[in-house]
């Protein structure tokens, strides 16, 4: 059996701890892709509260935790009886989508500025997803409704006209207590203040999608 400590490569390392667990450990062999969902998303959380607290240890270990999330996927689909892959196709494939999307610096592209960078990014992104047939496509649903608005705006103004913003807070400062009353507003009324925006948001798919069919 190998023994990942002494194994030079960390990653290696990671990875083969993660086999042997898969493989030894009774309750990470009866786990699923989906088990692993929530797992994944407080470990995601966690990374982002380390990065707003600014938390350098901290942030070290929650990026340990979700690396072992994407090795524990891996591992999971390892198994799979008709369309297995393992870390090491993960990897192949990440590396080829980032050669891919920057031929600015692997290719003869030119980019200058972060605009002309973005330019590239957008162009490859296309083309790789070329089977898409709506601008939505993509966005996921399990999204935080908050983070999935700001998503979906910025696809959607390519097809329909979105809300216009409104005057109001001018940094993010006051966005943040703006959103926070509003949410009190919700709390005081007896409303849903997530429902209320995944609702609104349901109805702006509607019209893009809409606008794509006509």
């Amino acid at each position: 059996m190998t023994d990942p400590l002494t194994e030079p490569d960390a990653l290696r390392a990671a990875a083969e701890t993660m086999r042997q667990v898969r493989e030894r450990c009774v309750w990470s062999q009866r786990i699923t892709h989906r088990d692993l969902v929530p797992y994944l998303i407080e470990e995601a959380h966690e990374v982002i509260d380390a990065v707003e607290r600014d938390d350098r240890a901290e942030l070290r270990e929650e990026l340990g935790d979700l690396l072992w999330q994407v090795l524990f996927h891996s591992a999971v689909a390892a198994q799979h009886p008709s369309a297995p892959f393992d870390i090491d196709d993960v990897a192949r494939g990440l590396t080829e989508k980032m050669v891919r999307r920057h031929p600015h610096v692997f290719a003869d592209a030119v980019a200058t500025t972060p605009e002309e960078v973005l330019v590239h990014w957008n162009a490859a992104k296309a083309a790789e997803k070329r089977e898409r047939r709506s601008v939505l496509d993509g966005v996921p649903a399990g999204m935080p409704a908050l983070a999935r608005a700001q998503k979906l705006l910025g696809r959607a103004s390519a097809v329909v006209e979105v809300p216009p913003a409104a005057s109001g807070p001018s940094s993010e400062a006051e966005l943040g207590d703006a959103l926070l009353a509003l949410v009190a507003q919700a709390r005081a009324n007896g409303w849903d203040a997530e429902g209320a925006l995944r609702e609104r948001l349901r109805v702006l798919e509607d019209e893009v999608r809409a606008a794509e069919s006509a």
